[in-house]
């Protein structure tokens, strides 16, 4: 599937959003008209997407990194939440 012109210049965006002092969200807005919450859908989609690894590998990587973390620790989040098996005495119930 091939990359719209805003595709790219949302994988353009991501590689230079924090060098303006202006927060994420408000810049989503103004230069997309988007809300953040439909941005990051949209970019959820491009990190899956050869068009977009081939147009920008090392953003797409990187943000492929990022999420790859945040999952890890949700998934480390929920594991440390559930009971154990063992009783107080380390037995098995």
């Amino acid at each position: 599937m091939e990359l719209t012109e805003r595709d790219r210049e949302i994988l353009e965006f991501e590689r230079s959003w924090w060098t303006v002092d202006v927060p994420k969200d408000q810049q989503i807005q103004e230069k997309f008209q988007l809300s953040a919450t439909r941005y990051h859908q949209i970019l959820v989609e491009l990190l899956d997407m050869p068009a977009a690894a081939i147009y920008d590998p090392l953003v797409i990587r990187r943000l492929q990194r990022q999420r790859d973390r945040r999952r890890q620790a949700r998934l480390d989040a929920v594991s440390e939440e559930r009971p154990s098996s063992t009783g107080s005495t380390g037995e098995e119930i």
